[in-house]
């Protein structure tokens, strides 16, 4: 009796193993999220009241099928947003570069302005080569760089971070493209800078990727790169400025995920009363 019972016990184990591991790995890695937040920014102009930004990150090209990729860029075309803006990690490794590159392609069919800063990744593979696919995507890079957008009289001003672990981040040039009193929002793909970010009273919000969540979570995400400690995950306060962490929408490593859907955020951002 207790064999048969610790065999059926074994098989019905084997078989919840299997469901989990086709969950994912073949499930919740396709089944996108829009996240939706409302924001208050302390110095948005009135003119800019109910602005949309869509926030995607860390595409990992090479861990998405055709037909997930594919709707990643559908549904943010459908928020249409103001802005679009995409903080770093678009491709992994070397090896898939080439196959990548043409992949990537699907970036020129976003329909509204887009900004985007590079991640670790990016520029462990081949930062020239991925700049060149957002240049001819009309994506513009923000590494270390403001552009301003006007409306109505008044202005925001977004700002871009060159990552932290393999290129040349430059806050003080940032810092001094910045005009006086703007509103700004930083992008950058680690989420950590936060409190570098946060410490110069200059950022409203700052916008990273990078942790993926942790990628399998159970609790708190516990399996994190470096400079995503801290602020893994979702939104934070840190001083003044709002920042928010992306799930990101392709993977790394385990190409794995649970409890933790690949993410699109959307923010209404709205001026003081």
């Amino acid at each position: 009796m207790i064999w048969r019972w610790l065999r059926r016990s074994a098989i019905a184990l084997l078989a919840i193993c299997v469901i989990l591991l086709a969950y994912m790995t073949q499930i919740e890695p396709r089944w996108l999220q829009v996240q939706r937040l409302d924001l208050t920014l302390s110095h948005l102009p009135a003119a800019f009241e109910g602005f949309k930004l869509v926030q995607i990150s860390d595409l990992h090209v090479d861990s998405l099928d055709d037909r997930t990729l594919a709707r990643a860029i559908r549904l943010v075309n459908r928020q249409t947003p103001d802005l679009v803006a995409i903080t770093g990690d678009f491709v992994t490794q070397k090896d898939n570069l080439e196959r990548d590159r043409d992949r990537l392609a699907i970036l020129n069919t976003l329909q509204s302005q887009t900004v985007a800063v590079l991640g670790n990744h990016d520029h462990w593979t081949n930062p020239i080569i991925v700049r060149h696919i957002l240049r001819v995507a009309g994506i513009e890079d923000l590494s270390n760089r403001v552009v301003r957008i006007e409306r109505e009289g008044g202005q925001v001003a977004i700002a871009g971070i060159d990552d932290l672990m393999g290129g040349h981040p430059d806050l003080p040039q940032v810092l001094d493209a910045l005009p006086p009193d703007s509103c700004a929002i930083l992008l950058v793909h680690e989420p950590d800078f936060a409190d570098s970010a946060a410490a110069t009273h200059r950022f409203d919000l700052q916008l990273a990727g990078h942790s993926h969540g942790g990628q399998i979570r159970i609790g708190p995400p516990r399996i994190l790169p470096p400079y995503a400690r801290r602020y893994p995950l979702g939104r934070y306060q840190v001083e003044e400025m709002i920042a928010y962490t992306n799930r990101g929408i392709g993977m790394t490593s385990v190409p794995m995920r649970f409890g933790n859907r690949p993410e699109i955020t959307v923010f209404h951002l709205h001026a003081p009363v």
